[in-house]
């Protein structure tokens, strides 16, 4: 579906590079930032394009105006009623969430605002996030009769089962407190420490070497889906892959001297 003609000449994700951080921001902040087609083929395209770019080492998930993301584009999505369309659409969104997971390079949110729906998911799928005290989050589809079912993939590997369905089942929202208690953030911070929160924590990832970072995020996302002696199997041998590359030999001989590895 064609974007609004307002809407064309207005990037959908604006891409900012800065000491090896790829900053991705969600730009239709009038519209919540709300996962219209073309939005996703935008943020889609810069993560395809970064995922072969040696030179980032984290990706930063930020967003314009108040809101992080509202979810999916409920306008859009009502104007084609048909089976087909939603398969496709949904497919097109389960491709951009995998395609975080599958980065080799850690991807933190930058959570200013609500985030709702696939926005949560968004959330969910990154591997860190960091929100402001002032956001909030919420699995609502419910509320106009649309379970959350593939948010729920997201959430259910984020946090507890049972909190998992209050949240889908009731589409009510909880605070950025509570999403640090139940595991779907890492960090709350005020609105005006929020990005020094979030460069702290790129700031530890960057000083660790790239390889070792982009094996274990690998590694992580694979053995969790895995019983614990294949889990253990691929984990031995992702480690001894690791152990033969150059930084991890100087970061122990360091250890082993007493002193900071020359990475």
């Amino acid at each position: 579906m064609e974007q609004p003609a307002a809407e064309q000449s207005i990037p959908m994700v604006l891409d900012s590079r800065s000491g090896g951080v790829a900053t991705l921001t969600l730009n239709r902040g009038a519209q919540f930032n709300a996962l219209s087609e073309q939005m996703m083929d935008a943020l889609q395209a810069a993560l395809d394009a970064i995922a072969q770019d040696a030179t980032v080492r984290v990706v930063v998930l930020a967003a314009a105006g108040r809101a992080f993301c509202a979810g999916h584009d409920l306008k859009q999505m009502r104007a084609t009623p048909a089976l087909e369309y939603y398969q496709t659409l949904f497919k097109q969104c389960s491709k951009l969430m995998l395609t975080i997971q599958q980065l080799p390079q850690p991807v933190i949110a930058r959570v200013q605002g609500i985030a709702t729906a696939a926005g949560c998911q968004l959330v969910a799928m990154c591997d860190l996030a960091v929100a402001s005290s002032a956001a909030s989050f919420a699995v609502s589809g419910i509320n106009v009769g649309l379970f959350c079912a593939t948010p729920s993939v997201a959430l259910a590997r984020n946090i507890a089962r049972k909190q998992a369905m209050e949240m889908l089942l009731t589409g009510d929202f909880i605070d950025a407190e509570t999403a640090l208690e139940r595991g779907l953030v890492n960090r709350v911070a005020q609105p005006e420490q929020l990005d020094a929160a979030v460069a702290q924590l790129a700031a530890s990832i960057l000083a660790k070497p790239a390889l070792a970072v982009a094996m274990g995020k690998q590694l992580f996302y694979q053995q969790l889906e895995m019983g614990i002696g294949a889990a253990y199997q691929l984990a031995g041998q992702t480690m001894a892959c690791n152990m033969m590359d150059a930084a991890a030999q100087e970061g122990v001989q360091a250890f082993i001297e007493k002193r900071t590895p020359k990475w």
